[in-house]
């Protein structure tokens, strides 16, 4: 994960959907644009619908790894109005 900066970090392994969305987007919107936002989310429901949710709300997916535990990390940089 050395190619970006990551400005702050959320873990959302212990919700289920739709919550796992709910908790990702209140993340995003404390940070500033530009800033990029490093999602801990399991495998399933969770990295099939939040990276969509998210690039339909207007963001940028840099990357998902898969963390081969049966999580991802999913990298996104905020994107402003």
């Amino acid at each position: 994960m050395s190619d970006f900066k990551i400005d702050d970090n959320v873990d959302i392994t212990d919700v289920v959907c739709p919550v796992t969305f709910v908790k990702a987007k209140v993340a995003l919107e404390e940070l500033d644009d530009g800033q990029i936002l490093s999602i801990r989310l399991n495998d399933g429901e969770p990295v099939q619908n939040v990276p969509r949710s998210i690039k339909e709300e207007g963001h940028q997916i840099l990357k998902l790894i898969d963390n081969n535990d049966g999580t991802y990390q999913l990298i996104v940089k905020k994107v402003g109005d």
